[in-house]
């Protein structure tokens, strides 16, 4: 922007971005003070074109994703006699994020460094730092990373040339791009040695690390290139603990109300978490068995709904706690465990039906006669779930159950028991006892909306 004619500069620039870019034409027109429209995806967090407009941008939202911005981004070019500033396919811009490869090699020890792992989205920014380190340190290596659902550099490298995608999965918005630029592609066919997929529950994975390790939150755009780094070291094991590997946090524009899906997948993410489901007789009791089966192993989730007089589906998540080049081995011994007890267990784990859906829905209406419906609540430690579970006196058979560990102190379970009316003292007198605070909702409207035939 600083390179521009004064005499064409005055009309102001115009950008398309999903993010990082946009704040920065923004910033730049600012200071040398040029008017800015900033073009953004209509998807597009509100943390990004809201800091966007502080500083002095004039914000645009069109179309679904970045290449519909784009469109829109090139007509209010010609209309107004605009500048356009490229997001990553113009040499000034890629020679200015290769400077990222600049400081990281004044930063590190360039004789032992081993890799560079960088988020691609249009591949401005893996052009400049490729073209920089290559040319400085010629053996490292420069590692991509992409999302499986929006990987069009993969794509593109793999067939020689540039391919667009019809589709692109927008989690990782800032990196969600149908078609990589055309010196961008030219550069990385040359300067690129490999490029990593990762999957979403991988990259909510890597967000958690980066908070962990710093108490920082990046976008998933910006967690892309750690989730790839974790999965070129658990592809390329190495009994030297101190190589040198460096994965670039390109993106901190996270809406709050994404952490709670980020939170979600992140176990999963890191294979600490298992969803399975699991068949067990519909006899009392058969919880207790499950349980048994599944200790010492902590329940993250359990859920169930009575629909047939013989057999039980229960949809339960499961503590992994060994290594993680040991949690296959775990999760085998796990559901052996489990089979070997008369039951039927089948991992989900990797399910995007099941994690997603399935797992919110495991429930309806059931004709179960004397079902009567009550919520718990019990300090969240270890062990607490369990001891509920095996309390509970196996001639109550449980028609329904329900419970999620959301990080709170307080865990809280909502049950459904069969039980005929003129037991119900007895039963009230048996749950005052089991010690857990607890509420009788079987006269709740949601409860004979939703759940009651």
């Amino acid at each position: 922007m600083a390179h521009l004619d004064p005499k064409i500069s005055w009309k102001g620039v115009v950008a398309c971005s999903a993010g990082n870019h946009a704040q920065g034409v923004a910033y730049s027109a600012r200071k040398l003070k040029m008017p800015a429209t900033i073009v953004m995806p209509e998807g597009t967090p509100s943390i990004k074109h809201l800091n966007v407009t502080r500083l002095g941008g004039s914000v645009v939202l069109h179309g679904q994703d970045f290449d519909a911005a784009k469109e829109e981004c090139g007509r209010l070019e010609k209309l107004h006699g605009l500048t356009n500033i490229p997001p990553f396919d113009d040499p000034y811009v890629i020679a200015g994020q290769g400077t990222i490869g600049m400081e990281l090699l004044r930063q590190t020890n360039i004789h032992k460094l081993e890799a560079i792992f960088c988020c691609v989205g249009g591949g401005g920014l893996i052009a400049g730092i490729g073209v920089y380190v290559k040319r400085i340190a010629p053996h490292v290596k420069i590692i991509g990373v992409e999302t499986y659902d929006a990987n069009a550099m993969v794509q593109s490298l793999a067939a020689g040339k540039r391919v667009a995608l019809k589709e692109v999965g927008l989690f990782a918005d800032g990196a969600a791009v149908k078609n990589v630029g055309e010196e961008t592609f030219r550069i990385c066919q040359e300067v690129i040695d490999d490029v990593i997929q990762v999957t979403t529950d991988e990259t909510c994975a890597a967000i958690k690390d980066v908070f962990e390790d710093t108490r920082s939150i990046v976008e998933p755009a910006g967690a892309l290139a750690l989730a790839g780094l974790k999965k070129y070291v658990a592809a390329n094991p190495s009994p030297d603990t101190s190589r040198n590997l460096v994965a670039i946090a390109s993106g901190a524009n996270m809406n709050f109300d994404r952490l709670r899906f980020v939170a979600e997948r992140a176990a999963l993410g890191e294979r600490k978490e298992a969803l399975l489901s699991v068949s067990i007789p519909e006899t009392p009791g058969a919880f207790s068995e499950l349980i048994k089966a599944v200790m010492p192993h902590a329940v993250t989730e359990f859920s169930y709904r009575y629909a047939t007089d013989t057999v039980a589906n229960v949809l339960i998540g499961i503590s992994l706690t060994s290594p993680a080049s040991q949690r296959d081995e775990e999760l085998q011994s796990l559901l052996s465990r489990i089979s070997s007890g008369g039951m039927s267990p089948m991992d989900l784990s990797g399910d995007e039906l099941a994690k997603s859906h399935i797992r919110y829905l495991v429930g309806g209406r059931s004709g179960v006669p004397n079902e009567r419906l009550y919520m718990f609540n019990f300090p969240e430690r270890p062990g607490a779930l369990e001891k509920f579970l095996t309390t509970l006196r196996p001639r109550y058979n449980i028609s329904l159950f329900q419970y999620r560990n959301a990080g709170s102190d307080i865990g809280k379970v909502l049950t459904g028991i069969v039980c005929p009316d003129d037991e119900v003292k007895d039963l009230e007198r048996f749950l005052q006892e089991i010690g857990y605070p607890w509420t009788d909702c079987t006269e709740s409207e949601v409860f004979k909306t939703f759940l009651r035939s």
